[in-house]
């Protein structure tokens, strides 16, 4: 067992999904699938229940996950110092929902211009932290949304991004040009974990009651996967049609509800000058944009 084959392992753990796993690696899928097969020989147990549909953790895998997302980020930060030794710098960026996307190959070449010696790693992370790792200090800058408790923090505004309902394609209003949230009360909705930022919470969940018994997701894998197993209904980010485009899922736009908003955070009297380069490159580098509009049948 290595480390890159946990890192795969982590990626369809988090996804649900190999195909968009193999996406996220830049990977084909065999290859992945091969992996993680071996992965389960080695340990003997079985770590995820696939279908056709996308794939379900085991009991084994879930501990699986906790153990090699522990044991990644003791290796980045082993390879951190390492670097730091040689005179070398890498940035470290949380992103949440979708938002890392701002760290496009302009924005990377920019700063890559700047300053070649450093180095600038995203750390995708899941939903129930929507400072990405910035307030736990796992990260140097926070691509996120708002809204959330931003106390301590710098914020940049950098576009709005409309919402999309997300719901099964067999579901009545899947055909419809465009819903108004109240259009999803009612229904079963997938929500956030308990503890969750009240403000996070209440712009996700807009769409119905924070039900103890409705589906529990902390990544977009898991909404997902709570819309094609158990017909729940939920709000994302417009470009999550077609980030996560899934078969038997629909998106559809939403009216009646704020666009999110795409922000940079980081630590308010911030001092690193490499640190405040990046946010200065990421945020002029920026440029407001929508979303094309979704497909409502994928």
């Amino acid at each position: 067992m290595d480390l890159r084959q946990l890192g795969y392992f982590v990626a369809v753990a988090e996804e649900l999904h190999f195909g968009r796993a193999a996406a996220r690696l830049h990977m084909s899928q065999p290859p992945l699938s091969r992996r993680i097969r071996e992965l389960e020989e080695e340990l003997d147990c079985r770590l995820l229940e696939r279908s056709p549909r996308g794939v379900l953790l085991t009991d084994s895998g879930r501990v699986l996950l906790d153990e090699a997302k522990e044991l990644l980020e003791h290796a980045e930060r082993a390879k951190e110092k390492v670097r730091q030794s040689t005179g070398h710098r890498t940035i470290v960026v949380g992103a949440v929902a979708g938002a890392g996307a701002v760290l496009d190959a302009g924005t990377q070449e920019t700063f890559r211009r700047r300053h070649p010696r450093a180095a600038v790693r995203l750390r995708e992370c899941g939903l129930t932290d929507p400072s990405a790792g910035l307030r736990t200090g796992q990260v140097d800058v926070a691509l996120t949304r708002l809204p959330f408790d931003t106390t301590g923090f710098a914020i940049r505004v950098l576009y709005e991004e409309p919402l999309v309902a997300v719901m099964p394609s067999s579901d009545p209003l899947a055909g419809a040009a465009r819903i108004d949230v109240s259009d999803l009360r009612g229904r079963t909705t997938f929500r956030l974990p308990p503890g969750a930022d009240p403000q996070w919470r209440d712009f996700w969940l807009a769409a119905g009651s924070d039900d103890p018994d409705t589906p529990v997701v902390t990544t977009i894998g898991e909404c997902l996967h709570a819309v094609a197993w158990q017909s729940a209904v939920g709000l994302l980010p417009a470009a999550a049609a077609h980030r996560h485009a899934t078969p038997g899922v629909s998106f559809v736009p939403v009216t009646g509800h704020r666009p999110s908003r795409v922000v940079l955070a980081w630590r308010a009297g911030e001092l690193d000058k490499l640190v405040l380069d990046l946010i200065d490159v990421a945020g002029n580098d920026t440029v407001p944009r929508q979303p094309t509009q979704p497909s409502r049948v994928l």
